[in-house]
């Protein structure tokens, strides 16, 4: 994914890598109960590590997207967040099971089977360190304007925040977190078992090697609070529909004062009365009198910025497209702008008066009877039908 900065916020012009659905990858549904991705894991951590695999890049592969899967449905929260937003709402919220590998890459067979023999050596379950807030992403309606000619909007965006009475700690105002009696604040225990050794998070403290002994009244020791945050997001000039905006350190706050999220402002661009937008050019269909193709004119169109004058040349044909430049919208990469493209239609007159239909009529007569070439369009297509039939002969 390629970011690229604007004022202090970040853009970029693609998603994220396309990558497979978690479900499929631990082949769950999507209202698997958390026995049966638990379960799922096991059996495909059994069957992919590299440790049973060497040198096996698929093998590899597939224990990756399995971790990585993992990570996220195993825990409610990011799996609400996956229902909702898909990868886009989780990105940066698997850790070792999207990092690469060198042998084992930094993964050994404790991280595989520490979570199977839990049961076994009577653990009582497994909770993970405080990390990182999540993601979130705000789909964003704007026109066609306002996405061209770039503005500042105001949004309301529903998160989870520090709580400001204990400032994320989750521990009563005055009051500090006490270092954990059961991994002796490392935040890790460790159990032997024939030849495996075992390191788990510690399921008391939750791998921040501290316990919040006298919680805070306000968010009762979760250190966070529901809130609807006002942020100011400048939209860039020549924004398009599948641009994403990001803010960093926007998204939800952490867990026990860690780092927030990022938000991610998803565009969407309506569509507009006048214009189609293709790239950096936009397009418009402007209707004249077959007058006016015939004898030539002017006429004003209109842009987003106001209006120009249009000069349409003598025996101009339907369909014929001017090109304005510069009148398009800007790249929001930099440099210049597109064009208007206008595209003539020339209109035949309804409603005409008896007279009107008599004077075309003489109009026509002399038409026939000239000897000059007036339609040779109609003569070209005429031409090509007599040769179709007379190659249909042969």
């Amino acid at each position: 994914m390629v970011d690229y900065r604007v004022g202090g916020i970040f853009y970029n012009d693609t998603e994220s890598m396309a990558k497979r659905d978690y479900y499929e990858v631990l082949g769950v549904s999507r209202n698997a109960s958390e026995d049966e991705i638990k379960k799922a894991y096991r059996r495909l951590a059994m069957k992919h590590h590299p440790d049973r695999n060497p040198n096996n890049k698929t093998a590899e592969e597939n224990f990756k997207q399995a971790k990585e899967a993992y990570e996220i449905l195993s825990d409610s929260q990011k799996r609400a967040a996956y229902d909702q937003f898909g990868h886009s709402a989780t990105d940066g919220m698997a850790g070792a099971g999207a990092a690469g590998f060198e042998g084992m890459g930094g993964v050994n067979f404790s991280d595989v089977f520490g979570d199977i023999f839990g049961d076994i050596f009577g653990a009582r379950g497994g909770g993970s360190a405080a990390q990182r807030g999540a993601d979130l992403q705000y789909n964003l309606d704007i026109s066609l304007e306002d996405a061209v000619l770039g503005k500042t909007m105001e949004l309301t965006i529903p998160t989870l925040v520090a709580c400001q009475d204990c400032h994320g700690s989750g521990a009563r105002k005055g009051t500090s977190l006490a270092s954990c009696e059961e991994c002796h604040g490392q935040g890790q225990i460790r159990m032997q078992q024939g030849f495996f050794s075992v390191q788990q998070t510690c399921p008391k403290c939750r791998g921040r090697g501290r316990v919040i002994t006298d919680p805070c009244p306000t968010c009762h020791g979760r250190s966070r609070q529901k809130q609807n945050r006002k942020l100011s997001v400048k939209i860039p000039k020549g924004v398009d529909t599948g641009d994403r905006i990001r803010l960093a350190g926007e998204g939800e706050a952490g867990e026990g004062g860690a780092a927030p999220g990022d938000l991610y402002i998803q565009m969407h661009v309506r569509p507009h009365a006048l214009f189609e937008r293709h790239g950096n050019n936009l397009h418009c269909e402007v209707p004249i009198s077959f007058v006016t193709a015939a004898l030539g004119g002017e006429l004003e169109v209109p842009t987003l910025t106001g209006r120009v004058k249009l000069k349409i040349p003598p025996e101009t044909q339907s369909g014929k497209v001017f090109r304005l430049k510069g009148l398009g919208t800007p790249s929001v990469r930099g440099g210049g702008a597109g064009d208007l493209l206008c595209k003539v239609a020339v209109e035949t007159p309804i409603n005409l008066s008896a007279k009107q239909k008599e004077m075309l009529h003489e109009f026509e007569k002399t038409v026939l009877t000239d000897k000059t070439d007036h339609n040779p369009q109609s003569r070209s297509w005429f031409d090509k039908v007599k040769r179709f039939f007379e190659d249909m002969k042969h």
